[in-house]
């Protein structure tokens, strides 16, 4: 017997569960006289009719309940199977994905992840730089294995738990106005222009995030994302910033630099590893899950 086509199971899938060929062949993106020619395909070669055609749309015979259910079966298991494949590199190693936000990849990474790969000749890691927000929906949907990635609280939808803190501090440039204070709260610091990216990555999703810790929105007139660029900015008067204590201090002495400690509240920061399901992980990723965590008592 001929073997079933996979793209045929797919659209009449969809055409199943959407009721109407039109919206299956918009779901698979193709248009609606494919996606009849497909279904129409897969009833010829199992020469039974699977869906009954009518004014307002399809529904499947009782062959069709019957072919649905299986037919979901084995699209489910060849998704496992891409994805059993896709954890490894295009030359067959062994792959993980990491997608972590940029400062806990520079902060916290690399010495975890050299102790890891050492001795390991036959293993690849994608590190994926993602904003905070995006990371767990990553490793929900299996574009990422691991996430790493700073919130009030654990996502919803995947297995996480708690990773590391940082703080977030102001830095400012020597002689500068606030470079005496050694501690302030950011409201006593909007005078002055106020260089952007913040934590949570948007001036409106900062100013929510902080609520009513200040009285009026900073003054921002220049968003910069890079740390090491931010710093240069401030460097040259540009404005102060807020940047993460651990990596402003990489900059503190060679660029003229003050950092200033933040009184508030929301400047303490609480990361979340998180993985889709941890009672599935392979032994390779539960090795660099571990390899990951930090020692008991230093989150």
């Amino acid at each position: 017997m001929k073997k079933l086509d996979i793209p045929a199971l797919e659209i009449f899938v969809a055409a199943v569960e959407e009721k109407s060929l039109s919206k299956a062949a918009e779901r698979e993106n193709l248009v609606t006289s494919a996606a009849s020619k497909r279904v129409a395909e897969l009833e010829r070669h199992l020469n039974r009719t699977l869906l009954h055609r009518h004014g307002r749309g399809v529904e499947p015979t009782p062959a069709g309940v019957l072919l649905y259910q299986r037919a979901k079966a084995i699209l489910r298991s060849v998704q496992l199977a891409e994805e059993a494949v896709d954890s490894y590199s295009a030359d067959g190693q062994a792959k993980i994905r990491l997608a972590a936000n940029p400062s806990s990849a520079l902060q916290f990474l690399p010495g975890p992840m050299a102790r890891f790969l050492n001795g390991r000749h036959n293993v690849a890691v994608d590190l994926l730089e993602a904003h905070s927000y995006d990371v767990p929906r990553m490793v929900a949907d299996g574009s990422a294995d691991i996430g790493i990635y700073h919130a009030d609280r654990p996502a919803p939808g995947v297995s996480s738990f708690p990773f590391r803190r940082d703080r977030v501090g102001l830095v400012v440039p020597r002689g500068h106005a606030l470079a005496a204070r050694g501690s302030l709260r950011l409201e006593e610091a909007l005078d002055y222009d106020l260089l952007g990216y913040f934590p949570r990555h948007s001036l409106d999703q900062f100013l929510d995030y902080i609520g009513l810790t200040v009285s009026r929105p900073p003054k921002v007139k220049l968003q910069v994302s890079n740390f090491e660029t931010r710093c240069r900015m401030i460097r040259e008067g540009l404005g102060i910033g807020v940047v993460p204590e651990g990596i402003a201090r990489n900059y503190l002495a060679d660029m003229g630099l003050v950092l200033l400690t933040l009184q508030d509240a929301w400047a303490e920061r609480h990361f979340f590893m998180c993985v889709r399901d941890a009672a599935s992980m392979s032994p390779l990723m539960a090795d660099l899950v571990d390899t990951l965590r930090p020692a008991p008592g230093a989150v």
